[in-house]
């Protein structure tokens, strides 16, 4: 903008901001080539600014999907952050879902499932719980989760007893007791999604 509040939009973007759809800058497979942590980046800005009921631009998946391999050469370090913005946002799924059904999310947790995460983020809004990515990286599971994403030390263990409480049988009393009232409720919406 300029001084006097005009706008300048040399790439003629303000049509896709009006709109909330979140695509690349000019070619998506040259934009990816340049950082491939880009293709997490475009699922976590449609999860914070995109219009879900619009769908993910399909040019832009199709690049994310077709440059996967290059994702192997980004630190861990930079992947979990990427991911814990991503699943941050408000509502996660749509763009969680897009990831599943291309590929992405498979690379960057393998064996982890998108399914019940849209309701999880149901079951928080109904329980006035605030956006948590640990809890959501629960719901998604997947094989060493906190080594991928380089979770700190205290992640990782909030994770563990996470999981490990959301598959147990133990009553909604004894969590409280036992992992602190906070812990319990997480445990109880995570149950309640997969229920």
């Amino acid at each position: 903008a300029t001084a006097d509040g005009m706008i300048l939009d040399p790439i003629g973007g303000l049509p896709d901001l009006r709109a909330r759809i979140v695509r690349f800058i000019g070619d998506p497979e040259a934009r990816i080539a340049e950082d491939y942590l880009r293709i997490l980046r475009f699922f976590r800005f449609h999860a914070w600014y995109a219009d879900p009921d619009q769908g993910i631009e399909a040019e832009g998946l199709a690049a994310c999907a077709a440059h996967l391999d290059g994702m192997a050469g980004l630190s861990r370090e930079r992947i979990g952050a990427e991911m814990r913005k991503l699943l941050s946002a408000p509502d996660p799924a749509p763009a969680v879902g897009a990831m599943a059904r291309c590929g992405a999310l498979i690379h960057v947790l393998p064996g982890a499932g998108s399914l019940s995460l849209a309701v999880l983020v149901h079951v928080e809004q109904a329980m006035g719980l605030p956006p948590d990515p640990l809890r959501r990286l629960a719901i998604l599971g997947g094989e060493d989760v906190a080594e991928r994403l380089r979770l700190s030390r205290a992640e990782a263990a909030r994770l563990v007893r996470l999981t490990t409480a959301m598959n147990g049988d133990m009553p909604p009393g004894e969590l409280g007791y036992r992992l602190g009232a906070a812990a319990a409720l997480d445990v109880l919406a995570l149950r309640a999604a997969l229920s």
